[in-house]
């Protein structure tokens, strides 16, 4: 199937995002913006948990509970992500790498799954790695699974109503146009916010 021409652009801009975020995740080497390539360290256990003010949200054992002002483990197994049920708490904690990286993967996966697979995946469903490493490929699978969905749109589906189904957003009151640019966002956003929080670990004081 030929890929709509407006798609293209948003295409563009998810591979870009998606490479920046891994690259400064993973290393050894990442784009550093104007073309040259620096070395990355990978991302470590303990950089993945740190808390750099208190009552962070984070991922945690589920044996542990949730965290501060936090009702509930989102996710399936041992490990869980900070969560609460509505409304949240004001102002919002402030949240770890883990937290971060879990909710982008989690996004993605079920975004794919109720856009272009059996629309029946919950937050209940999904594992959360406790580990950066786990993380790190996580958030992999889950931008190639949303990369594929986005491959199997057309331009009527771009102009679709609900042509996404999932459950946490507004999607199904959306053309998905504006879905795949919310989903795009989410990745740049929350990508700076994890390499802020890499340059602030590197950089922190004993």
């Amino acid at each position: 199937m030929v890929t709509p021409p407006r798609l293209v652009p948003l295409l563009e801009q998810f591979d870009f995002a998606r490479e920046r975020l891994t690259g400064r995740l993973a290393g050894p080497l990442m784009d550093s913006g104007n073309g040259v390539r620096i070395g990355v360290t990978p991302l470590g256990d303990d950089e993945y948990f740190w808390e750099p003010v208190p009552d962070c949200w984070s991922v945690r054992r589920r044996a542990a509970g949730p965290g501060p002002r936090a009702t509930v483990l989102e996710g399936r197994g041992d490990w869980g992500r900070d969560s609460a049920r509505s409304p949240h708490p004001f102002p919002p904690p402030f949240t770890t790498i883990a937290w971060r990286l879990s909710h982008v993967s989690e996004m993605l996966t079920l975004r794919a799954d109720h856009t272009d697979g059996g629309r029946s995946l919950s937050r209940a469903d999904l594992p959360v790695p406790g580990d950066a490493a786990g993380a790190v490929a996580s958030f992999s699978a889950a931008a190639d699974a949303w990369r594929t969905a986005l491959l199997g749109a057309d331009d009527a589906a771009l102009d679709t109503v609900g042509h996404s189904v999932y459950p946490y957003g507004s999607d199904a009151e959306d053309l998905f146009v504006d879905v795949v640019w919310w989903v795009n966002q989410e990745i740049l956003h929350h990508g700076a916010e994890i390499a802020l929080l890499r340059d602030l670990y590197r950089a922190r004081r004993p």
